[in-house]
């Protein structure tokens, strides 16, 4: 969610915009002395006081993590090079130091490994099935984006400390997620790789024939 939304959907704001609704209530029944512009806006603002004071004030900062939300839309090679860009830029900005430089590292290493991917299948002869394909977008736009936002909501001590559920600390877990996703990028590129050199291959073997079946009809 943006600033905006965020300053929108605050409870500040609705206390502000009820008083104000209520203020210009009383002045279009002729309730009050005051003009009805200026009784809306002292509404708004004693209601967004108070509302803020009572519910708390909108945060318009946010986590920075909390803006890595991307669609499968549009052309997925430009959605999934935006995904990637974001994710570059958050995993170098390292919020709080929370992600120590062996993830930093593995993080940034399977962004350009996705990257490269994206320019062999664009590249390539070869067709990913429907599965393939939908693994290798979703990848980039929510499976390594998803990983890193919900590991950077952790507190940092917790999650280099405190052991889950699978028998692994948070870090450790993420660390393993990320060669689970490079393993996969790894596996997709080899699948393209295997179908260029076979058709690669077939169109060698193509040659050989077609020249062999010209020398054998034209004999020295």
């Amino acid at each position: 969610m943006n600033k905006i939304g965020r300053f929108l959907q605050s409870p500040a704001n609705w206390c502000g915009v009820g008083l104000s609704t209520a203020a210009l209530v009383l002045s279009s029944l002729g309730l009050a002395q005051w003009g009805a512009t200026a009784l809306a806006v002292l509404g708004y603002a004693a209601g967004f006081g108070v509302g803020g004071l009572w519910l708390g004030f909108p945060k318009l900062s946010g986590n920075p993590w909390d803006e890595l939300e991307f669609e499968d839309q549009g052309d997925a090679r430009t959605s999934m090079l935006n995904a990637l860009s974001a994710v570059r830029q958050l995993v170098d900005y390292n919020p709080q130091g929370r992600l120590p430089a062996s993830l930093q590292t593995k993080a940034l290493d399977l962004c350009k490994q996705l990257a490269t991917l994206l320019d062999q299948w664009e590249r390539s002869k070869g067709q990913l099935s429907l599965e393939e394909s939908f693994h290798a977008r979703h990848i980039a736009l929510s499976y390594l984006p998803d990983a890193l936002k919900t590991y950077l909501s952790i507190p940092q001590q917790f999650a280099m400390t405190k052991v889950l559920a699978n028998g692994q600390t948070a870090q450790a877990t993420f660390n393993a997620t990320l060669d689970e996703l490079s393993q996969k990028v790894a596996q997709l590129g080899e699948d393209l790789a295997a179908q260029d050199a076979q058709a690669f291959l077939n169109h060698s073997q193509f040659l050989q024939e077609k020249f062999k079946k010209r020398l054998g009809a034209n004999p020295p």
